[in-house]
């Protein structure tokens, strides 16, 4: 398993100009390694419809390289979005699947078969130009160079450890973090997009 902290800033050395979107609990760490928070794009609690929303990004800015890192219980919620973008085979998508076996925002729950799911197969299964498996940060270190110049639609399942979170919402620790609509209207002037 990589630590998602290891991720990001393993990933933060390859990312360039991409704007990147990142989901679930251990997005968190994200926010204290981005070097250009304009080209992030933070869609709060939209679960199991960030993967969508993100692939619609992509395809409406095909000359910007977009990167998604979704979880895996969020994907599952929306399953037929990896068949949806493989059809459409945006050569800018990258996406990446966080792979912590549970549903951590909201308690910790087991997601179903968690020990025997190959996401990237599925991907594959659905037509992903490319698809890869980590556990090591070593070896995901040494391909991000790769993957980020690949034609897409990409596809990176991530083992990552679960960072649950068992204390009611409204007690959890609060970031300070952007809205849905300052996010939009940073990246539109980032993109000079009226």
């Amino acid at each position: 398993m990589i630590e998602s902290k290891d991720v990001f800033t393993a990933f933060q050395n390859y990312r360039e100009n991409a704007i990147v979107s990142v989901q679930g609990t251990s997005g968190k760490h994200w926010n204290d390694i981005t070097t250009n928070p304009n080209r992030d794009i933070s869609l709060g609690g939209a679960m199991g419809q960030s993967t969508s929303a993100i692939f619609g990004l992509a395809l409406g800015l095909p000359d910007e390289k977009v990167v998604h890192f979704d979880t895996e219980g969020a994907l599952l919620m929306n399953l037929g979005a990896i068949a949806t973008i493989a059809g459409k085979a945006p050569k800018n998508f990258v996406h990446f699947l966080l792979d912590n076996g549970c549903y951590a925002t909201t308690g910790g729950q087991p997601v179903p078969n968690s020990e025997d799911i190959d996401y990237a197969a599925m991907a594959a299964g659905a037509g992903y130009a490319a698809t890869y498996n980590f556990d090591d940060l070593e070896e995901l270190s040494t391909s991000l160079e790769q993957i980020m110049n690949e034609d897409g639609p990409i596809f990176v399942a991530i083992k990552v450890p679960a960072e649950v979170e068992n204390l009611p919402i409204g007690m959890r620790e609060r970031r300070v973090t952007r809205s849905r609509a300052q996010t939009i209207n940073d990246l539109r002037n980032e993109l000079n997009i009226s």
